[in-house]
């Protein structure tokens, strides 16, 4: 996904286009060079949070759901991704 990328002051001095912008792509707003803030639509933000409600608890799936994660293996063109993570 695109993004515009502008530090705080120049957010304030074009708020009402980079508003504009924002209701299209993410505009990140930088303060002392680093990554502050996000501005997104509200839809975005809408979609994001219903993402959210995805997720549940290990303690809640059942027992063939278990075994299926415990017996699944990583496809070989993945496999060095699998060992960046232990």
């Amino acid at each position: 996904m695109q993004q515009t990328r502008v530090t705080a002051s120049e957010f304030q001095a074009a708020f009402g286009a980079l508003s504009d912008r924002a209701r299209r792509e993410p505009v990140v707003i930088t303060k002392h060079g680093r990554d502050s803030l996000v501005v997104m639509s509200a839809e975005e933000w809408a979609r994001l949070k219903r993402r959210d409600r995805r997720a549940g608890l290990t303690a809640d799936l059942s027992d063939a759901w278990i075994e299926a994660v415990q017996s699944a293996s990583v496809p070989s063109e993945f496999e060095r991704r699998d060992s960046e993570l232990k």
